[in-house]
């Protein structure tokens, strides 16, 4: 069964929660495929998980680049798995694939933009009449994750 997993972004952009995640996904030795809405949004977060903090970096690649089954993490707007990743990462409202391969999907969705909310919405319903097990996680003031349901 595929762990389905909603994170609710109200304290934090997507680029500034975004790393942390990846950072967790990587220590735990899986591979990630983050799915971007468009090509813009995939070359904007290529950019920043270069850059995201002074001493660190995350090892990734973008599907436009050579060596895609090589890289930890890649960041596409396709629904491939070109790295074989077990996570799936799904930002801005991107459409889903198939959840079969992953071991976990993540949905993150910006919570001052209606479209995403409701997109988010039909995707929790769509996941979880399919019989995966979902959970949602909404930022605290603090920008910590709490588990809401």
């Amino acid at each position: 069964m595929v762990e389905i997993l909603f994170y609710h972004l109200t304290e934090t952009t997507l680029e500034e929660a975004l790393p942390g995640l990846l950072e967790r996904t990587a220590q735990r030795g899986w591979r990630a495929v983050v799915q971007a809405a468009s090509e813009e949004r995939r070359d904007a977060l290529d950019a920043r998980l270069w850059t995201y903090r002074d001493d660190s970096f995350l090892a990734h690649g973008s599907d436009r680049e050579p060596h895609a089954a090589e890289q930890p993490i890649i960041l596409t707007t396709e629904p491939g798995n070109p790295n074989g990743a077990e996570v799936r990462f799904i930002v801005d409202g991107a459409p889903p694939p198939d959840p079969a391969p992953y071991q976990r999907v993540v949905f993150m969705f910006d919570g001052h933009d209606e479209a995403q909310l409701e997109e988010a919405r039909a995707q929790w319903k769509a996941q979880k009449a399919a019989g995966h097990d979902v959970a949602y996680w909404q930022q605290a003031p603090d920008r910590r994750w709490e588990r809401k349901a």
